[in-house]
C-alpha cells in the first residue's frame, strides 16, 4: 500500500509538469488553430536562463544567507519572462506572416523553428549536458503511511495549482481572457467588435511561454540534467495530454496530463521504466482510433 501511494504521489507530480506544457498547445491551437512544436524549445530555452541565473545568484550570494524560496522565485520570474519573451517572438517573426497562408506551410514553419532553436541551443550552450543545482532543498516533509512526502512533490503541487489559478482568472475574469475566447470562437467577428486580433494572439502565446518557463524551473528540482534536446521528448508527451484531454480544452487539457502522468508512473512500476515513453504514444493511438477530438473536444467540421 505504502508503495501505491508513493506512486501516486510521483504520478501526480508528474502530470503537473505535463499539465504546465500542455497548456502552451492548447491555448495557441485554441486561438489559431496551430499546433506549436516550437513550444518544447520555448520550455527548454527557459530552463537554460534559469540555470545560468541560477549560477549567478549562487556565486554572488555565496556568502550571503538568502532563503532558497526567494532564488526560487527569483529564478520562476526569470524563465517566465524568457519563455513568454520568446514565444512572443516567435510568434511574432515566424506566424505572424504567414496567417493568412495554408495551414500546412505555418506546420512546416513550426517544425523548421523548433530544429533552429535546437541547433542553435547547442552552439551556444553547448551540446554536453549541464546539470541545474536545486534552489529548494529535497527533503521529507511528513509520510503517508510507508511513503515519504517530499518538498519537490508539494513545491510542484502548489505553484502548478497557483498558476493554474492564475490562468483560470486571466481566461474568464478579464478582458484580454474574453478577447482571447472571443478569437478563438470566430476572429473575423472580434475583429469587427474592435478586438486587437494581434495583441490577442502574443498574449495568448505569453502565457503559453510562461507556463513552460515555470515547468522549466520546477523540473530541475528532482531531474537536474539540462541539455538542448530535453525538450523533445516531454513536448511530444505535453502534446500526447493535450490531445487527449481534447487539444483547445483548458480543463480537458490539465486532466489528460494528469491521466498521461499517472499512466506513465503505473506503467513504469509495476510493468516496466522501459514501456515509460511507450504508454503516451500508446494512448495517443487509442485516442485517435476511438475519440479524436480527446475526453472534452468537441466534433467538428472543416473543409480541407
Amino acid at each position: 500500500m505504502g508503495e501505491l501511494i508513493q506512486h501516486l504521489i510521483n504520478g501526480v507530480g508528474l502530470g503537473a509538469i505535463y499539465a504546465l506544457i500542455a497548456l502552451g498547445y492548447t491555448m495557441v491551437y485554441g486561438v489559431l488553430q496551430l499546433i506549436n512544436f516550437a513550444h518544447a524549445e520555448v520550455y527548454m530555452v527557459a530552463a537554460f536562463a534559469a540555470f545560468y541565473a541560477n549560477k549567478g545568484l549562487l556565486e554572488w550570494l555565496n556568502a550571503v544567507a538568502v532563503p532558497g524560496w526567494v532564488i526560487f522565485a527569483i529564478l520562476l520570474l526569470v524563465a517566465v519572462g524568457v519563455g513568454g519573451g520568446l514565444a512572443v517572438l516567435i510568434e511574432a517573426v515566424a506566424y505572424r506572416p504567414l496567417r493568412g497562408a495554408p495551414r500546412i506551410n505555418i506546420l512546416i514553419t513550426a517544425i523548421g523553428v523548433s530544429l533552429l532553436i535546437q541547433n542553435l541551443a547547442q552552439i551556444g550552450f553547448g551540446a554536453d549536458p549541464k546539470f541545474f543545482q536545486p534552489s529548494v532543498a529535497n527533503a521529507s516533509l511528513f509520510t503517508i503511511g510507508d511513503s515519504e512526502v517530499l518538498l519537490y512533490d508539494v513545491t510542484v503541487l502548489l505553484v502548478t495549482t497557483f498558476f493554474l489559478c492564475v490562468l483560470h482568472y486571466l481566461v474568464y475574469h478579464t478582458q484580454m481572457g474574453i478577447a482571447m475566447r472571443a478569437v478563438s470562437y470566430n476572429p473575423v467577428a472580434a475583429s469587427l467588435l474592435g478586438v486587437s486580433i494581434n495583441q490577442t494572439i502574443s498574449f495568448t502565446f505569453f502565457l503559453g511561454g510562461a507556463l513552460a518557463g515555470v515547468a522549466a524551473v520546477l523540473i530541475p528540482l528532482k531531474y537536474p540534467k539540462i541539455e538542448p534536446l530535453m525538450g523533445t521528448l516531454l513536448g511530444l508527451k505535453a502534446f500526447v495530454a493535450a490531445v487527449l484531454g481534447g487539444i483547445g480544452h483548458i480543463g480537458g487539457t490539465v486532466l489528460g496530463a494528469f491521466m498521461l502522468g499517472m499512466a506513465e508512473q503505473m506503467v513504469a512500476a509495476y510493468l516496466s521504466s522501459m514501456y515509460r515513453d511507450a504508454i503516451a504514444f500508446s494512448l495517443l493511438i487509442v485516442v485517435l482510433l476511438l475519440k479524436p477530438e480527446g475526453l472534452f473536444g468537441k466534433k467538428g467540421i472543416e473543409k480541407v
